[in-house]
Formats: structure tokens, sequence, C-alpha cells
């Protein structure tokens, strides 16, 4: 490499600049004298840089694939992780599941058990309701040609939904849960607390009527309770949460806004009804009450 003194470094630092404006205006000079040769020479130039472009381009959309491949890769080795670790998880609670259904199964046939019939039910398509009393019902596409009837219990996907009120031949009112005019006797899971579920036409309803000594636990799981015998027993409705210090409400499981399909169970609470006790007396009926004449009263006059 030939040795370049400082100052002639600088002096070729100084004129390079000024080279590139004269080289710039010659050659706006020569393409405005001759511009079809300008023309075919800008071209020859595209031409030539044609395929460096279409080959940085090329390199430039495979490293960023790469990359994004990489990036993805990452993020499946550590979904397939949390899947495993998830996966083992469930396999101990089937391994306990399996334990325990046979568990059950044997004190059953120990015990003798007589298993309760299955309910029937309905499924029918599920239409907002723009009629009615109610605030916060629906319309089902369902009556009492399919076997529907006031008092059938209505269950979403994931919980509890409401009750029939009103039937017609092909449909059927729903009263939801979180209506106003709903009110439910249910039963907290981890305390084994009774309680009343309360609507006020909010997405969450109220908790009330509990022991004052034992208060709900957050996150505990609400299902109905079969005191008044309108629901069965165990029917899952949601979670307890504190709105604020002393308002715990209820999550409802389903998507009450966005219902589209329901299960209309008839349970048959209201047709069990206990045998007579050997020796019953029925009650005497009662006596209508006396009516006197109102001239009898006032007297003759």
């Amino acid at each position: 490499m030939i040795p370049v003194s400082i100052q002639v470094r600088q002096a070729l630092g100084k004129l390079v600049l000024p080279l590139l404006l004269l080289l710039s205006i010659g050659i706006i000079i020569a393409g405005q004298a001759d511009k079809p040769l300008a023309d075919k020479a800008r071209m020859y130039v595209a031409d030539a840089l044609g395929p460096l472009w279409n080959l940085m381009s090329s390199t430039q959309e495979r490293v960023l694939a790469m990359t994004d491949n990489l990036r993805e890769a990452g993020r499946l080795a550590k979904e397939n992780a949390r899947l495993k670790a998830e996966n083992e998880n469930l396999r101990r609670w089937y391994d306990v599941a399996v334990s325990l259904t046979r568990e059950n199964d044997s004190l059953k046939t120990a015990l003798h058990w007589i298993p309760e019939s299955a309910p029937a039910f309905v499924t029918g398509r599920v239409v907002a309701d723009s009629g009615g009393i109610y605030a916060r019902a629906v319309l089902l596409v369902a009556g009492t040609d399919s076997g529907v009837q006031v008092g059938n219990v209505a269950l979403a996907a994931n919980g509890l939904a409401g009750r029939v009120t009103e039937t017609g031949a092909h449909s059927a009112r729903i009263l939801l849960i979180t209506d106003i005019a709903s009110r439910l006797p249910v039963m907290l899971e981890a305390s084994h607390t009774p309680a009343i579920m309360v609507g006020d036409n909010s997405p969450m309803p109220r908790l009330m009527y509990y022991a004052q000594d034992t208060r709900p636990i957050e996150g505990e799981r609400v299902v109905t309770s079969d005191q008044a015998g309108a629901f069965p027993a165990g029917l899952p409705i949601g979670t307890v949460h504190y709105l604020s210090a002393g308002r715990p409400v209820v999550a409802p499981f389903a998507q009450l806004d966005h219902l589209s399909l329901l299960r209309v169970f008839n349970f048959g609470q209201s047709q069990i009804e206990p045998p007579e006790a050997p020796g019953h007396v029925p009650l005497a009926p009662q006596r209508k009450p006396l009516s006197l004449p109102l001239k009898n009263l006032l007297g003759q006059g």
C-alpha cells in the first residue's frame, strides 16, 4: 500500500465534495443535452443493479423469516413446557378422579344405592326478548310442544342461566338469574353456608342473608340449594367476588350477555310429594265465616 501523507489525505477529502458536485452538474447537463442517451444510460444502470436489488430484497425477507421462526420456536418451546407441566398435573388429577370413581361405585354397591333417573331436557336457540315485564330475560325457541314447562331450569354450557316463567306453544320466556325479580336459595361450597342470591339487573347478582359468623370466601363456588324445592342441589352458578368490603356478589359461570343455546331441564322438583304417614288425620276443613244481613245488624227501621 502506497503511504499517503496526512496533508494529501486532507486535500483529497476537501476535493471529494466539489468533485461530486461537479459530476452531478455534468450528468444533469448531459441529460438535458442528450435526453435519449441519458434515458438509455439510466435504464442500463437499472438493469445492471436490478438483480442486485432483488438479491438484497430476498436476503432481507429470508433473514426476517428466520428471525420470526426463531422467535416462534422459542415461544413454542415455552408453550410446550407449560403444556407438559399442565398435562402432568391433569394426569395426577385423572388418577385421583379414577380412584374416587371406583371408590364411589364400590360404596354405592355396598349401600345398595338406587340411582336417580336422568332428567329430561330440551335444547333450544336463544333470541332476544324485546317484550315482557322482566329486564333480564330471553326467549327460547322451544315451547310446550317440545315439552318445556313453567318452572323448568335453564342451563348454559358453564352453569345456571335462569328458569322458565312463561310458555307458549313454540317459545318460552326464561328469567335470568341477574334480573331484579330473581331470588335463588344457594349454597357456598367451601363454607357450606346457605344464602340467597338476589338479582339487581347488573351482570353480577348480590349475595345476601348468609350467616354473619360465616363470611363468604373470595373465589369459592356457589351452587344451587334444594331448600325451597325449586332447584336441585349442586347446580353450578358462579364464584364469590367482593366489589368492596362487605359487598359480596356472584360472578356467574354462564355468559348471560352472549347466550346462543340453552338446555331446559325438567328435574321434576314440584312432582315430588311425600307419602302420607300411617294414622294421619286430615285437617278439618275451614268453616265459612257467617254473613249476617245488613238489616239484621241495623235493626228494623
